[in-house]
C-alpha cells in the first residue's frame, strides 16, 4: 500500500535532528494564526477607540474579536468541545478564552447601551478582557518549552507590541474611510514610532535567540534564510515595516492624504500577520537526541 505524502513527511520530520513545528501553522493551524492576529488587533482597537472616543472603532473591535473566536473554533476542528479548554489556572490558551468570554458580551453590552450601570459594567468587562487578549498570545508560545525559539520572556512583549500596533493600524484604515479628519503630521509621527518600535523589538528578539541553544539558533536560521524567510522578508520586513516607516517619514515633509494613511494601516496589519506566521513557521522542536548521537546509517 502506498504511503501518503503526509506519512512520508512525518517520517522525514522524525528522522531530522531539528524537527519543524507544523501543527500551529500548517493545515488547520493557519486558523490559529488568524485567531491570534484578529484577537490582538481587536483588543488594541478597543483600547485606542476608547482613548480617541471613536465609537465606530468599538464596533470594529467587537467584530474582530468575534471573528477571532470563529477562527479558534475552526482550528480546534471539533468546536463543540471548546468548553474543555477552560482551565485558566494551568493554561494560557484557557486564559485567552476567559479574556474572550469577558470581552465579547461586555463589548456588545457597552456598544448597545453605553450609558448607565449596565454600560459601565460592559465597559469594565470588555476592557479587562482586552488586556487579557493582549497579554495571553505571546505567553501561549512562550510556555511551549519544546520549541526553544518561542520559550523566551521577550516573546510576550513582542506580541503585546504587535497587538497595540495592530489596533492603531486598523484605526488608520477606519478613521479616513469613516470621514473623520486626522492630523497627518501627528499620525505620521505615531505610525513612524510604532513601526520603528516593532522593528527594534523583532531585532532584539532575534538577537536574544541567537545567543541561546542550538534549536533556537536553528529557528533563527529558518526565519532569516530557511522555510519561513519569504514570509519574514516580504511580509514582515517589506510590507509591515519598510512601507510604514517610509510613508510615516514622508509625513514630516508635508500632509499625507487620508487614503495614503489608510494604506499605511493596511500594510501594517499585513506585516503584523506575517510576523506571527513567520515566528510560528520558524519553530523547531528540541532534538530527540543530540546531533551525531542517532543510530548509525545502514551499510551500503
Amino acid at each position: 500500500m502506498a504511503r501518503s505524502a503526509t506519512s512520508d513527511r512525518l517520517l522525514a520530520d522524525l528522522g531530522a535532528t531539528f524537527r519543524p513545528q507544523r501543527q500551529w501553522v500548517e493545515g488547520r493551524g493557519i486558523w490559529l494564526i488568524v485567531g491570534h492576529f484578529l484577537s490582538g488587533v481587536g483588543a488594541g482597537t478597543w483600547l485606542f477607540s476608547l482613548w480617541l472616543g471613536y465609537r465606530p472603532g468599538l464596533g470594529l473591535a467587537l467584530a474582530a474579536v468575534a471573528l477571532s473566536g470563529l477562527a479558534h473554533l475552526a482550528f480546534l476542528g471539533r468546536g463543540a468541545r471548546f468548553w474543555k479548554m477552560y482551565r485558566a489556572r494551568t493554561s494560557w490558551i484557557a486564559r485567552g478564552f476567559v479574556g474572550m468570554t469577558l470581552f465579547l458580551p461586555g463589548a456588545a453590552l457597552y456598544v448597545l447601551r453605553p450609558g448607565g450601570a449596565l454600560g459601565g459594567l460592559g465597559l469594565a468587562l470588555a476592557t479587562a478582557g482586552a488586556v487579557v487578549l493582549i497579554v495571553y498570545k505571546g505567553n501561549v508560545y512562550a510556555a511551549s518549552k519544546g520549541v526553544p525559539f518561542w520559550n523566551s520572556p521577550v516573546l510576550p512583549i513582542l506580541y503585546a507590541t504587535y497587538a497595540i500596533r495592530g489596533g492603531l493600524a486598523l484605526l488608520l484604515v477606519a478613521l479616513p474611510l469613516g470621514g473623520r479628519g486626522l492630523d497627518a503630521h501627528g499620525v505620521g509621527f505615531l505610525e513612524l514610532w510604532v513601526a520603528v518600535s516593532a522593528a527594534v523589538m523583532l531585532g532584539f528578539y532575534l538577537g536574544v535567540m541567537r545567543s541561546t541553544n542550538l534549536a533556537a539558533q536553528r529557528s533563527v536560521a529558518e526565519l532569516v534564510r530557511g522555510r519561513a524567510a519569504p514570509a519574514f522578508y516580504l511580509g514582515t520586513v517589506g510590507v509591515g515595516l519598510v512601507v510604514p516607516i517610509l510613508v510615516g517619514a514622508a509625513g514630516f515633509a508635508g500632509p499625507l492624504s487620508q487614503v495614503v494613511l489608510a494604506a499605511v494601516g493596511a500594510t501594517s496589519l499585513a506585516g503584523d500577520f506575517f510576523a506571527k506566521y513567520a515566528i510560528a513557521k520558524a519553530g523547531v522542536y528540541i532534538p530527540l537526541m543530540p546531533a551525531g548521537r542517532g543510530p548509525a546509517a545502514p551499510a551500503a
